[in-house]
């Protein structure tokens, strides 16, 4: 792939941000998930879909922490536009044998795409499980982090599609 093809380098390799200002509005929206292994002293706090630790609920606190990171994407990754989210939302699922998944989803009606804040929110989300979680084990994995869907723009992508 040339220099060139990358939309945040110049002609001339350098680093730049996105220049949006000839697009048009349209309604964009993403989904990420990050996945998160917990060990069986973790799972055993689990009470209905909520777990317990001495810092506080678990899940809600995670959640709170998601939608704030992903409002403040543009404060973490360099060339990401500052936007006013629509929307975005955390949802935290236990699955089988341990393991959660953190979903986040953001929309905006914007010139550029919210994918990078659906991304820090979820994986800012787990990572709060384990900060919330780490003094029961240390055996938490944060096993993956993945874009899942995007709608507008100029591509829309559905992972598995």
């Amino acid at each position: 792939m040339a220099r060139s093809d990358l939309s945040h380098v110049d002609e001339q390799g350098r680093p730049r941000m996105v220049d949006v200002g000839g697009k048009t509005e349209t309604r964009r929206e993403a989904t990420a998930r990050t996945l998160v292994r917990l060990p069986d002293e973790v799972t055993s706090r689990l009470s209905g879909g909520e777990l317990m630790t001495s810092k506080g609920p678990v899940f809600a606190t995670a959640i709170v922490a998601g939608v704030m990171a992903a409002k403040k994407t543009h404060e973490l990754i360099p060339f990401c536009h500052p936007l006013g989210l629509d929307d975005c939302a955390i949802d935290v699922e236990p699955l089988e044998d341990g393991l959660l998944a953190v979903t986040c989803r953001c929309s905006i009606t914007a010139k550029t795409g919210v994918e990078m804040e659906a991304l820090t929110g979820a994986s800012v989300a787990a990572l709060t499980i384990y900060d919330m979680c780490k003094a029961l084990s240390h055996d938490i994995v944060i096993a993956e982090t993945r874009l899942m869907e995007k709608t507008g723009g100029k591509h829309d992508f559905r992972h598995g599609a």
